[in-house]
């Protein structure tokens, strides 16, 4: 059985070359292989004016075939993550942010860190990159093939608490333990009760060893237990993050508040402007 659509493109002359054309035609939509059937009259072209022997313009039908197909998975895999923007390691400005070890960074991009199930601590004031680092470096693995997964702290264990309360508590954390890395933005903004610590903690201790997972924090991690509020699970948490990981501290100035007082100054000039031209 073979699906009715396919006259689409044109077909080779002579009734013979004609019809294989179009069981040709009909194979590959029937197998799903739809960047291959829309490519096949371009690559018959070329291999007729090119005289390509088979297997080059087999290859060639294959490969468009897969290059749609790998563009299909990336975009499932970006959609999965959740990236909250389109963030790459090229956009954040090494040279505005003296606070940021270009260096290190530049060989987390390469992510060998995952094939460690190495764990990344960002840490800095508010306005500093981190964000924009654990997204450039989700988006990056998502690009390579990897599985990735951004979600706030606090968001987490929202999350957490509703499968809890919905009896669906093991399946909840294996959806954020089983991504290759997995990026908890906002940890420690706010003090958290036990529960909340508990669950936190399940998360963290089903990616141990297991998956790699990038953290940011606008405290030290000194203070982690007192943000925390639990010493002892504060003590057992880094454990399991700095095993495998590295801390990068960034104490620069704050990106938005540079960008607010560029805007600033642009209005300023634009405001004066008017009152020099008009003086005599």
């Amino acid at each position: 059985m073979t699906p009715a659509d396919t006259t689409a493109g044109p077909a080779p002359a002579g009734s013979a070359e004609a019809a294989s054309y179009q069981r040709l035609r009909g194979h590959l939509a029937y197998l799903g292989l739809t960047a291959a059937a829309e490519a096949l009259p371009a690559v018959l072209d070329d291999a007729r004016d090119h005289h390509l022997p088979a297997l080059e313009a087999i290859e060639q039908l294959l490969a468009a075939e897969a290059s749609a197909v790998a563009a299909r998975k990336l975009t499932a895999r970006l959609q999965f993550a959740c990236l909250p923007a389109p963030w790459t390691i090229a956009d954040y400005d090494f040279a505005a942010q003296p606070g940021a070890d270009a260096a290190l960074i530049r060989e987390l991009a390469t992510l060998r860190f995952l094939d460690e199930a190495a764990n990344i601590l960002f840490t800095g004031p508010p306005g500093t990159g981190k964000t924009m680092l654990a997204i450039a470096l989700a988006r990056a693995a998502a690009e390579a093939g990897h599985r990735a997964y951004f979600t706030t702290c606090e968001d987490l264990i929202r999350r957490l608490r509703k499968a809890t309360a919905e009896h669906r508590y093991t399946t909840g954390l294996r959806f954020f333990t089983q991504p290759k890395l997995l990026v908890i933005d906002e940890l420690g903004y706010r003090r958290l009760d036990e529960d909340s610590r508990s669950l936190l903690f399940e998360v963290i201790n089903g990616r141990y060893l297991k998956g790699s997972t990038i953290t940011t924090s606008h405290v030290g991690i000194t203070d982690w237990a007192a943000q925390l509020g639990d010493p002892m699970l504060t003590a057992a948490l880094l454990d399991r993050l700095l095993h495998r990981g590295v801390i990068i501290a960034i104490d620069g100035p704050s990106y938005r508040m540079r960008a607010h007082q560029q805007r600033a100054e642009i209005m300023r000039k634009a405001a004066t402007a008017p009152a020099k031209a008009g003086r005599p």
